[in-house]
C-alpha cells in the first residue's frame, strides 16, 4: 500500500488541493474557484459555506482524479488566507453572515476609535502589528457590533470566530475542534505574541471575549481527524495547519534567521525568519510567530501589500488592456525603457511600511507618449517597488542585508517581473519550480509529523536564479521617483 498525504491551500481566490506521495513528491493538484462578493461601498467578502463546500469538493475530485485508493490516504495539511474572519454558531456551526476578506477595509472606524482611545501602541507593543483594519480584531469587532445575533451569541459564550483555518477545523472534524495555530494567531492583533496568549486587555479593547477565541496549538500539532464527511473510509489526522504565508517561508526551506521570502498572490507576503527572539519592528513591518514547532517559536518580521497580484487582475478585468496575465511580461518588455510612469496601487489603502488606509491609487508620470505597454509595466513594477520597500525595511530592522529573496506564487512566472525585483533589492532572487509552496509548507510539516519524511524533503525544489543586472545607480533613481509617487498618494 502506499501513503499518500493531502495538502489543502485555502487561498483569496479559491482552493486548491495537493496530493504527495511518501517519497514527498507532488503527484496531482486540483483547484476550486470561489466567488468574490463586493458591493457598492467597496466591502470584500466571501461565502464560509462555499469555501467548505470547494474544499470536500476540490478533495474528492483530487482523489478520484489521481486514480489512488482513497483509503490510502494518512494526512491532512492546511494553509489558509489568513486576515479573513468570519464567526459562527458554536451549536448549529452556522455561519453569522459572510467572511470578512482581509483585503476589505470596513472596520477603519473601529481602528481610529482605539486609536483616539491612545491605545495603538499598547496594540502594536504586545501583538507586533500596527493598528490597521487589515487584521482580524477589528474585523471580529465589526461583526459583533454589526451582525444581527452576533453579540448575544458571544455574550452567552455561544459563537465561534476567527479565521479559515478555525472555520475548515471545525468543519472538517464534524465540529469536534474549535482551534488554531500559532502562525495564524499572531495575526489577528488579540495575540500576545511575548506571553504566547490571547490578550485579555487587547481582545477587551475590541469588545472581544478572550474565552470565546480558539484554542492555539503547535503548527505541526494535531488538529483533529477528518474523513471529508465520509469521503474517506476512515478518518485522518490534520497534522499540520499555517497561515499561506508561513506556510510557504515553511515549505522554502526558510528555517534560519536571516532567511526570507516573498509570496506573490492576489497580495503579498514578505518574511523575514528572526529566530527564537521577537524584534519590534520601528521601519513599518511586523513581528509575528513564523510557527511554532515541537514546542519551539520562531519569529519574523512581515510586510504585507493589497495588491500586487491583484494588479494584473484589476489590468484584466477592469482596464480591459490585458485578456490574460501572460501579457504583461511581452508589454513591458515593448514598453518605452525612457518612459517614467508609475502605478501606486492603493485600490484600498496601503499597507506595509506606509499604513495609510484612506490612501487612494494613482498613476503618476504619465505623457502623451505613456501608451498600454507603458501603463502595463508600470503595473508589473509596482509589484516589485512595493516588496523592495518592505525588503528594505526588515533589514534596517534585523540589522542585515537580505542577500537572496525566495520567491513564490503565480507572477514569479513573469521573467520581466523577476529581473526587475532583483534590480530593485539588489539581491538574487530563487524561484523554484513549484508555485505550491503556501500549501506545501504545512504538508512538509505534516508529512514530518508523521514520520513519512524528515527535514530533506526541503531539498526536492530546484530554483531559477535572477542576478541583479541594472546599473546601480539608474536602480536608484527608479526607485526614488517610486517614492515620489507614493508621497502623492498618502493621506
Amino acid at each position: 500500500m502506499g501513503k499518500y498525504l493531502i495538502g489543502i491551500d485555502q487561498s483569496t481566490q479559491g482552493t486548491k488541493a495537493l496530493l504527495f506521495d511518501q517519497e514527498g513528491n507532488l503527484i496531482k493538484r486540483t483547484d476550486k474557484a470561489h466567488r468574490q462578493i463586493i458591493n457598492e461601498k467597496g466591502w470584500v467578502s466571501h461565502d464560509p459555506e462555499e469555501i467548505y463546500r470547494n474544499t470536500l469538493e476540490a478533495v474528492r475530485n483530487l482523489v478520484q482524479e489521481s486514480g489512488i485508493p482513497a483509503g490510502d490516504v494518512v494526512g491532512v495539511g492546511i494553509s489558509n488566507q489568513r486576515e479573513t474572519s468570519l464567526a459562527w454558531d458554536r451549536s448549529t456551526g452556522e455561519p453569522l453572515g459572510q467572511a470578512i476578506v482581509w483585503q476589505c477595509a470596513r472596520a477603519v472606524d473601529i481602528c481610529e476609535r482605539v486609536e483616539r482611545a491612545g491605545q495603538a501602541e499598547a496594540v502594536r507593543s504586545r501583538t507586533g502589528i500596527n493598528l490597521s483594519p487589515y487584521f482580524p480584531a477589528s474585523k471580529i469587532a465589526w461583526i459583533l457590533e454589526n451582525v444581527e445575533g452576533a453579540k448575544e451569541k458571544a455574550d452567552s459564550g455561544n459563537i465561534c470566530h476567527g479565521t479559515i483555518d478555525t472555520w475548515l477545523i471545525y468543519k472538517l472534524t464534524g465540529g469536534k475542534e474549535y482551534k488554531t495555530d500559532y502562525s495564524n494567531a499572531s495575526r489577528t492583533q488579540l495575540f500576545n505574541i511575548f506571553e504566547l496568549k490571547w490578550d485579555q486587555e487587547i481582545c477587551e479593547l475590541f469588545g472581544i471575549n478572550p474565552d470565546n477565541m480558539a484554542e492555539v496549538c503547535d503548527s505541526d500539532s494535531c488538529f483533529g481527524e477528518t474523513d471529508f464527511n465520509g469521503f474517506l473510509p476512515h478518518p485522518v489526522p490534520i497534522h499540520g495547519v499555517l497561515g499561506d504565508s508561513h506556510g510557504a517561508l515553511f515549505g522554502q526551506g526558510c528555517l534560519k534567521p536571516g532567511m526570507t521570502k516573498s509570496t506573490y498572490g492576489t497580495g503579498s507576503s514578505i518574511m523575514m525568519n528572526i529566530g527564537e527572539k521577537p524584534v519590534l519592528s520601528t521601519h513599518g513591518v511586523v513581528t509575528s510567530l513564523a510557527w511554532s514547532m515541537n514546542g519551539k517559536v520562531n519569529y519574523v518580521l512581515e510586510g504585507n501589500l493589497n495588491y500586487t497580484g491583484a494588479v494584473i487582475t484589476w489590468l484584466k478585468d477592469d482596464m480591459k488592456l490585458i485578456s490574460s496575465p501572460g501579457e504583461t511580461q511581452k508589454l513591458a518588455e515593448e514598453a518605452s525603457k525612457d518612459d517614467k510612469t508609475y502605478l501606486v496601487p492603493a485600490f484600498s489603502g496601503l499597507g506595509a511600511p506606509y499604513w495609510d488606509s484612506r490612501a487612494t491609487a494613482a498613476v503618476v508620470g504619465m505623457t502623451r507618449t505613456t501608451k498600454k505597454p507603458e501603463l502595463v509595466k508600470a503595473a508589473v513594477e509596482c509589484i516589485a517597488y512595493q516588496i523592495t520597500d518592505i525588503v528594505n525595511a526588515m533589514s534596517e530592522d534585523a540589522g542585515v542585508k537580505v542577500e537572496e529573496l525566495r520567491v513564490d506564487g503565480g507572477p514569479t512566472r513573469n521573467s520581466y517581473l523577476m529581473q526587475f525585483q532583483s534590480d530593485m533589492t539588489r539581491a538574487a532572487v530563487q524561484v523554484p519550480d513549484a508555485e505550491e509552496l503556501s500549501g506545501m509548507g504545512p504538508a512538509f510539516a505534516a508529512g514530518i509529523a508523521l514520520g513519512l519524511w524528515d527535514e530533506n524533503i526541503f531539498n526536492k525544489l530546484n530554483r531559477t536564479k535572477y542576478e541583479p543586472e541594472m546599473n546601480e545607480k539608474e536602480a536608484e533613481q527608479k526607485y526614488l521617483g517610486w517614492k515620489k509617487a507614493v508621497e502623492r498618494v498618502l493621506m
